[in-house]
């Protein structure tokens, strides 16, 4: 059984900062994708950012891009998030998400992902 688990979500200031790492079990993530979203209440999971299977390919949404920075360790099995210069709009619930087989690509769509953690709330307040 896979198992995506979220931490380091929280409230912050605008401007501050906060890493949200993304642990998995029940499979090796090294050869796969490795998406983040995000979903604010009353409205659809949206895309953030997406990290390929050896980390040296890496997109982000443009409402995150120059702010954000997705990265991965496959040694220990987990995927991070950094995020700077947070503002009131990245205020939402956050998932990272693993592709179900090894594509060697890097996808910002909710369907190109077979497994998701529960998701960490990150509130930013003004």
């Amino acid at each position: 059984q896979v198992l995506l688990v979220e931490s380091g979500g929280g409230l912050v200031q605008a401007g501050g900062s906060l890493r949200l790492s993304c642990a998995a079990s029940g499979r090796r993530i090294s050869i796969f994708a490795m998406g983040w979203f995000r979903q604010a209440p009353g409205k659809e999971r949206e895309f953030v950012a997406a990290i390929n299977w050896r980390g040296d390919t890496v997109y982000y949404s443009d409402s995150v891009k120059g702010r954000f920075t997705a990265s991965r360790d496959n040694a220990k099995n987990t995927a991070y998030l950094q995020m700077n210069s947070l503002n009131p709009e990245d205020t939402a619930v956050y998932y990272c998400a693993l592709e179900g087989g090894p594509s060697w690509g890097v996808w910002s769509g909710v369907s190109d992902y077979a497994y998701w953690g529960q998701g960490t709330q990150v509130t930013v307040s003004s």
